[in-house]
């Protein structure tokens, strides 16, 4: 198969946001490296995790200039060096750096073959929207079909996969969205839909739950909404697992935990868990293999722009404005 060596990709001179976000067309082609495969990128997933890298907010991000995106699927076109698998032909999604372009290197061991049938950009979200909603609900918050469940950020990537699964498991879900996104949390199964910036979120899910509050707690915002989520938490039994902070960081003490917020708190990051509990990841991937078989996690239908829409899309995200899985295509 041949490889060029220059390629179309997004490259961020600077950390001033995406407004400095630019199309180039003589960016060279990467060179897989020992344990990585070269893939043909099909379809690029835009997080916001992207955004918060072009503002240099995103703990360990690149420095500028670099080459943006870091989720992507493709076809696999050459492999590193004391690579086992997948093969050159193979369709697959994973992580890395520089998404956002023609070509692009990823572990090979980290990569998951995208489902059968599927395209390449309804497979993005995979690795990391439907897996930090199923580690966040399963093995970190050991959701049960009696629990109350507060999602977040319910109209984005992760909220929509943590609706959706929360509802397959039996929780009662109560979700927080932008008026303008309810109908589309409500369509995916949630039972409550408020919104943070006019609603007391905590003080209506203890109405919601008899004073109560939830079970467990999703919380991917931070700032007001990490605080919000502590209040909301049932006490003693209540589980918050925290995998965001684009609102800004707050503050949890030991005085807080054991005078105010009587609660268990976890952190999660789908990549340090992927690395450093490779077992439970695999154990992940397995469980998502048999939602996709079940027919409860169905192909991603995101929005998809061309690559030079990117910083267009990414100023959308900052702005709240947008809904769902986003997706650029080289």
């Amino acid at each position: 198969m041949s490889i060029p060596a220059t390629m179309r990709a997004l490259r961020q001179a600077t950390l001033h946001g995406p407004g400095d976000l630019r199309l180039v067309t003589d960016a060279p082609v990467p060179v897989a490296g020992p344990g990585e495969v070269l893939i043909r990128v099909g379809a690029a997933g835009v997080n916001f995790a992207d955004v918060m890298q072009t503002r240099g907010t995103y703990e360990g991000g690149p420095h500028a200039p670099y080459t943006a995106g870091f989720e992507a699927a493709g076809t696999v076109v050459a492999l590193g060096t004391a690579v086992t698998g997948p093969v050159v032909g193979d369709r697959v999604i994973g992580t890395g750096y520089g998404a956002f372009a023609e070509y692009m290197v990823l572990p090979a061991a980290t990569v998951t073959a995208v489902p059968a049938g599927w395209a390449d950009e309804q497979a993005l979200g995979l690795v990391l929207n439907w897996a930090t909603a199923l580690a966040a609900l399963r093995p970190l918050g050991r959701v049960t079909a009696v629990d109350t469940v507060l999602v977040t950020a319910a109209a984005g990537g992760v909220g929509q996969a943590a609706v959706t699964l929360a509802r397959h498991f039996g929780a009662t879900v109560i979700a927080t969205a932008s008026t303008t996104k309810h109908d589309v949390v409500r369509t995916l199964g949630a039972h409550h839909v408020l919104d943070r910036r006019t609603a007391d979120v905590a003080a209506e899910v203890r109405r919601l739950t008899g004073g109560r509050g939830a079970d467990l707690v999703l919380e991917s915002i931070g700032g007001d909404s990490f605080r919000t989520a502590l209040a909301a938490a049932r006490r003693v039994t209540g589980r918050v697992v925290v995998f965001g902070h684009a609102g800004g960081e707050a503050a949890l003490t030991n005085r807080d935990l054991v005078f105010d917020h009587q609660i268990q708190v976890t952190g999660l990051h789908i990549g340090v868990l992927g690395t450093a509990a490779p077992e439970l990841f695999a154990e992940l991937m397995d469980e998502l293999a048999e939602l996709i078989a079940a027919g409860v996690y169905r192909p991603g239908r995101p929005a998809v722009a061309d690559l030079a829409d990117g910083p267009a899309v990414l100023a959308r995200m900052a702005a709240g404005a947008t809904v769902g899985k986003l997706a650029l295509r080289p």
